[in-house]
């Protein structure tokens, strides 16, 4: 990548965004359903009490400065930590200052830009669409993917644009987490962090406006297909 020296970290952060929204739709999606949805079937208190403290811990990384929530995680995946010690206990390699390490702790800095749109869109659909489906014959899946899925897309949509966006940007926990380990975990905001410490505003300009470019972009495109969707 010697013909742009931010082409490398860029490609990175693309990889470890996608890798990124493509674990939290997988994991986001059942939680905020649950969030959404599955707590009503129970009206018991203590349910009411669960639902509260799992919002608030998906919620937290919104308030929580990035570079305490890194300095955890970070402990929780060194080598005397119980997640770092089971990890290289099953694979041999470290987890802290590793792309898979970058992984998690962006899967968990990110997951309320994610948790949160699925669950409003979930929400605000309710299950009268899908107790229609089902007195029409349709068995759960067939409803997820033929009621859930088309009538939500906008908050699929908004939950993986966010995800991935938020993701590109981070800083404070991949600074604490993965460090700064070229092709490894050397992600665009450290890139450009080191551009400026060593003075080169040239280079630092060029990849910051890449990245200015891309996020409005997507985010553009976010909004226009939302107000789109609105009005069918």
């Amino acid at each position: 990548m010697d013909w742009f020296p931010g082409a490398g970290p860029l490609l990175l952060t693309a990889k470890l965004a996608a890798i990124t929204v493509i674990g939290l739709l997988i994991v986001g999606t059942p939680l905020a359903w649950w969030l959404a949805l599955g707590v009503q079937q129970n009206k018991s208190r203590w349910h009411g009490y669960v639902r509260v403290v799992v919002e608030a811990l998906v919620a937290l990384p919104l308030v929580l400065p990035p570079t305490v929530l890194g300095f955890y995680l970070l402990m929780a995946m060194g080598a005397n930590g119980t997640l770092g010690q089971w990890w290289i206990g099953l694979t041999g390699e470290p987890l802290a200052f590793s792309f898979t390490g970058l992984v998690i702790a962006s899967m968990i800095y990110s997951l309320p830009f994610v948790v949160q749109p699925l669950s409003n869109a979930f929400q605000s659909m309710g299950r009268d669409w899908m107790e229609a489906a089902w007195s029409l014959g349709a068995n759960r899946w067939q409803t997820w993917l033929r009621v859930v899925v088309p009538h939500c897309r906008a908050g699929f949509l908004t939950a993986t644009v966010l995800g991935f966006a938020h993701t590109l940007g981070e800083f404070g926990v991949v600074l604490m987490v993965g460090g700064n380990i070229p092709d490894e975990t050397r992600v665009v905001s450290i890139a450009v962090y080191d551009l400026v410490e060593s003075m080169s505003y040239g280079a630092a300009h060029k990849l910051s406006l890449i990245l200015l470019g891309f996020s409005f972009l997507i985010l553009i495109l976010v909004y226009g297909f939302n107000r789109r969707w609105s009005r069918l």
